[in-house]
């Protein structure tokens, strides 16, 4: 948007403010209320409430509802779905044209003789050798067997046996401490409960801080002494220390074959020419 434009807008904005402070003023003047306060009072109206007054609802309705006529809702389908809904057409080129399940036998098959390996297929399989059916549930009683006689024995033992309900065993209570008699222990307990001695050659821990030896206080360090106890001076990389540098002490050394053996690289990382 140019700037012409935007001027042209603002202008309209100006414009249309001016209208509506006249108009105002003019109503003032003239005692009537101005259209901008008749729409704020019809706008600030409650809605009706067009409901039954014994129906609490928290809904409020434009109209009432429309009452029921009686029948089915009517559902309102897009075209596509009335389409979808509609059973599949048969094709223009389709012929019902199929031959019936039950066919008619030809002549030649009804007066054909099987062969002995139809014959022999045809005939059903034998069980395994010693196969036997399945026992039946109730097995049939013999007359001999439903005729006999029980003896005494037979019968006594055919009772229920009996069981002699006996009272529960009264609950032991436990004896106090104070109600114990004390009791010698054996010279072996007494051994068992002695402490074990330690050993000894035993050494106690050291102690944090010893006494130094007056031998240590009045000795005087060497030269190769104070030359290791002082810290190895090495300068930092800004001032120009390069850790890469090799002395050339170390240029004249001479790698044994162990070293050597072992700066090689793995025969299966090796690159082949």
């Amino acid at each position: 948007m140019g700037k012409r434009q935007l001027l042209l807008s603002y202008r309209r904005f100006l414009c249309r403010c001016y209208e509506g402070f006249a108009l105002t003023q003019e109503a003032a003047a003239s005692g009537r209320r101005s259209p901008m306060a008749t729409r704020i009072e019809q706008l600030a109206r409650p809605r009706p409430n067009l409901a039954k007054p014994d129906r609490r609802s928290v809904y409020w309705r434009d109209s009432l509802p429309v009452k029921n006529k009686g029948g089915t809702t009517t559902f309102d389908l897009t075209p596509r779905l009335l389409q979808l809904c509609d059973r599949t057409a048969w094709r223009a080129s389709y012929q019902d044209n199929r031959r019936s399940p039950v066919w008619e036998v030809s002549s030649a098959a009804l007066r054909a003789s099987a062969s002995q390996r139809v014959l022999s297929l045809a005939k059903p399989r034998l069980p395994c050798q010693g196969w036997q059916p399945d026992r039946p549930l109730l097995a049939t009683l013999k007359a001999s067997a439903a005729a006999a006689v029980p003896s005494s024995r037979v019968c006594r033992l055919a009772r229920p046996k009996r069981v002699e309900l006996r009272p529960d065993p009264p609950i032991e209570t436990r004896p106090t401490l104070a109600a114990l008699q004390p009791r010698e222990l054996s010279a072996r307990i007494r051994l068992l409960a002695s402490p074990k001695p330690s050993h000894p050659q035993y050494l106690l821990g050291r102690p944090i801080s010893w006494p130094v030896l007056g031998a240590a206080r009045e000795a005087v360090a060497s030269e190769r002494v104070e030359s290791l106890a002082r810290p190895k001076l090495r300068k930092a990389l800004f001032e120009g220390y390069d850790p890469f540098v090799v002395s050339p002490t170390a240029g004249f050394g001479i790698a044994t074959p162990r070293i050597l053996e072992l700066s090689q690289p793995l025969p299966r990382k090796r690159w082949k020419k």
